[in-house]
C-alpha cells in the first residue's frame, strides 16, 4: 500500500504517545483537538504507541476514513516526539521510511519549497 505518493500530501506525526486502542473515532478527535486540523482536508496523522513497537495512520480517501496499522516484531519505531509537543511534519518519502522502520536522521530538505500560485493577471492590466 502506497500512502501519499505526492509531494502535495501533508503528513503529521502526533507529538506524544498514543494508546493504539483508539479507533477511527479516537484518531479523528486526537487529530481536531490535539493538532487542530481537520481529518477530511486529505492530510494523513501517524500516531505511534509509547512502546514504538506499533504506529497507525489515518487518512480520508475521498469516501471514508482509512487506518493504516503497523506492528514491527523486531526492534522500534524512530522517536518523533519533540520536546516542544509540536506536531511534527514529515513527508511522504519519510513517513514510508518511518513505516519500514527506519531511523530519520539528519534530515537535510533535497527538494525546494512548493511553488505559489501567483495570478498571470497584472493588476494594473484590470
Amino acid at each position: 500500500m502506497i500512502l501519499g505518493t505526492s509531494r502535495a500530501v501533508r503528513v503529521f506525526a502526533y507529538p506524544r504517545p498514543v494508546d493504539l486502542r483508539n479507533g477511527f473515532n479516537g484518531l479523528y478527535g486526537l487529530v481536531q483537538s490535539g493538532l487542530k486540523r481537520d481529518v477530511l482536508d486529505g492530510d494523513l496523522f501517524l500516531f505511534v504507541s509509547s512502546t514504538r513497537k506499533r504506529c497507525k495512520v489515518l487518512f480520508w480517501d475521498g469516501t471514508g476514513l482509512c487506518i493504516f496499522q503497523k506492528r514491527l516484531e523486531k526492534g522500534c519505531f524512530a522517536k518523533l516526539w519533540p520536546e516542544n509537543d509540536q506536531p511534527v511534519r514529515l513527508t511522504a518519502s519519510e513517513l514510508a521510511l518511518f513505516i519500514e522502520g527506519c531511523v530519520l536522521v539528519g534530515r537535510k530538505r533535497l527538494s525546494p519549497d512548493a511553488l505559489a500560485r501567483k495570478s498571470l493577471v497584472s493588476d494594473r492590466a484590470m
